[in-house]
C-alpha cells in the first residue's frame, strides 16, 4: 500500500451542517457509553460528502471532537481506508479498476483516455469537473474495463464510449449507470442463452402443470365416488342376507351335556350336590386359599434378591446382591459440613467415579481419614444410602482401601488399585 498523506493546502475549518450534525449526534446515540469510537468510519464518510468527496485535516480533528476521540486515532483511520480521499478531487472522481481482467479486457486503452484527456493520477482539470485514480478490483470483472465514478459503476467500457461517456458529464447531460455496450447487467455479451423459451414467461408452462394437476384431482375423486358406491352396495346386500339361526337344542336322541343351564331347564340345582361336596374338600379343592408365608419365615437362601446396576470399575456389576435388613441412624458415620482444608480426591478408592464422588461430598464424606475410622455397621448405613451404587461401598471393601490412602500410599492408576477378593 502506498503512503497516504493529507493533502497540503488545507481549508481553516470545517463544521457540520445542521442537518448532518443532527444525523451524527442520533448515530453516536447508538453506541453505548464509552464505545462511541465505533461511529468514526460513518462519520468520516458523511463529512467527505459534505466537503467535495475528500476529507480535510479540520475534518478529521472535528470527528475526532465529536466522539471523544484522540486526532492521531481519527487520523489512523482515515490513512488506513483508501475509501477517504485526503485531497481534493474532481467533481467527477473516476477510479479506474486496473487488475488482471480490466487489463485483459482493455484497461489500458480506458488509462491512457484519462492521461489524454485529464492528465496525470491525482490531478484535478482546471475546471474542476474531473480526476481519477487506478484502484483495486472494485468486483465487476464480468464486466470488464470498468471504472467506478463518484458512486456509480460504468461497465463494459470502450475508448469510443468511454470518450462519449466524459463528453456527457462534462456537457452536463444525463448518462446511463451500468454497461455502456447494451447488455443487461451481467449477461453474457452475445446476449441471453438459457431460459429464452416464450413458454417459460408467458404462463403456459404453468398452465399445463395446473391442467395436469386438476386432471389428476379429478381421477382421484372419480376413483373415490366408485369406492363409496360399492362400499354402499356391499352394506345393503349384508342387510338383505339373513343371519344363520341359533344351534338347534336337539341333541338327536343324545344325552345332553350336564350343564348349569341344562340341569335348571330340566328342574334341578344348577350345581350337582356331589359337585358341591367335592369343591368344599380342602383334599380336593384348587381354590381354597393358602396362608401367605411371612419373609421373616424364608430361610435366608431361598429368598429373594436383589439386582443392584452397579456401572462403573470392577467386574462385579450387575450380580445379584442379597437383601440385607436395614441399618438404622445409630449406626450413622461421623459426616463434616465441608472439608477440613483440602478435600481428598476420593476417585482413588476403586469403585467411585466422579458421581459417586460427589454423592458421597453430598452426604458429608470428604477424606479418607474419615473413612478410615468407620466400622462395618457405619460403612452399611453408608453403603444403604448411595441409591443406584448400593452395594458398592461393601464390595469395594472402602474402609480398607480409605486406611491405606490415608496412610500417605497412592496407587499407579487414577483410578484406584482393585482390592483383592
Amino acid at each position: 500500500m502506498s503512503v497516504r498523506r493529507l493533502a497540503e493546502v488545507q481549508p481553516e475549518s470545517f463544521a457540520f451542517t445542521p442537518e448532518n450534525l443532527e444525523w451524527a449526534r442520533t448515530l453516536i446515540a447508538r453506541y453505548p457509553e464509552g464505545r462511541q469510537a465505533s461511529a468514526v468510519i460513518p462519520l468520516l464518510w458523511r463529512a467527505q460528502e459534505q466537503h467535495d468527496y475528500w476529507v480535510p485535516k479540520a475534518a478529521i480533528e472535528e470527528v475526532g471532537r465529536l466522539l471523544g476521540m484522540p486526532y492521531i486515532r481519527v487520523l489512523e483511520v482515515a490513512t488506513f481506508y483508501t475509501m477517504f480521499n485526503l485531497e481534493p478531487v474532481g467533481k467527477y472522481f473516476i477510479q479506474l479498476c486496473g487488475t488482471t481482467p480490466c487489463r485483459l479486457r482493455g484497461a489500458e486503452d480506458i488509462i491512457k483516455v484519462c492521461e489524454k484527456r485529464i492528465g496525470p493520477q491525482r490531478r484535478v482539470t482546471p475546471d474542476g469537473k474531473f480526476s481519477w485514480l487506478e484502484v483495486e478490483c472494485l468486483g465487476a470483472c464480468c464486466n470488464a474495463p470498468m471504472v467506478q465514478i463518484n458512486n456509480d459503476y460504468y461497465e463494459d467500457l470502450t475508448t469510443e464510449n468511454f470518450n462519449k461517456l466524459l463528453d456527457d458529464l462534462a456537457a452536463g447531460r444525463p448518462v446511463k449507470v451500468g454497461p455502456q455496450n447494451g447488455r443487461v447487467s451481467s449477461e453474457p455479451a452475445s446476449g441471453a442463452a438459457t431460459l429464452t423459451d416464450p413458454s417459460l414467461f408467458d404462463g403456459s408452462v404453468v398452465g399445463a402443470w395446473r391442467k395436469r394437476f386438476e386432471e389428476e384431482a379429478e381421477k382421484a375423486r372419480i376413483a373415490a365416488e366408485e369406492k363409496a358406491a360399492a362400499d354402499k352396495a356391499a352394506a345393503a346386500q349384508a342387510a338383505e342376507t339373513p343371519k344363520p339361526g341359533k344351534p338347534s337344542d336337539n341333541t338327536g336322541g343324545q344325552k345332553a351335556a350336564d350343564t348349569p343351564a341344562a340341569r335348571v331347564a330340566d328342574g334341578k340345582p344348577a350345581v350337582a350336590p356331589e359337585a358341591q361336596a367335592k369343591a368344599a374338600d380342602p383334599k380336593t379343592s384348587t381354590t381354597a386359599e393358602k396362608p401367605a408365608a411371612k419373609l421373616a419365615d424364608v430361610p435366608p437362601e431361598a429368598r429373594p434378591t436383589s439386582f443392584v446396576a452397579t456401572p462403573g470399575k470392577g467386574d462385579g456389576a450387575g450380580k445379584a446382591a442379597p437383601e440385607a435388613p436395614p441399618v438404622s441412624d445409630e449406626h450413622k458415620p461421623e459426616l463434616l459440613s465441608g472439608p477440613q482444608g483440602q478435600a481428598d480426591d476420593l476417585e482413588l478408592i476403586w469403585g467411585v467415579g466422579p458421581k459417586l464422588a460427589k454423592m458421597l461430598n453430598g452426604m458429608g464424606v470428604f477424606h479418607f481419614a474419615q473413612i478410615a475410622k468407620w466400622n462395618e455397621m457405619n460403612l452399611r448405613w453408608v453403603d444403604q444410602n448411595l441409591g443406584a451404587f448400593r452395594g458398592r461401598a461393601v464390595r469395594d471393601k472402602w474402609i480398607e482401601q480409605a486406611q491405606k490412602l490415608a496412610s500417605g500410599w497412592r496407587p499407579e492408576s487414577k483410578i484406584g488399585d482393585r482390592p483383592k477378593d
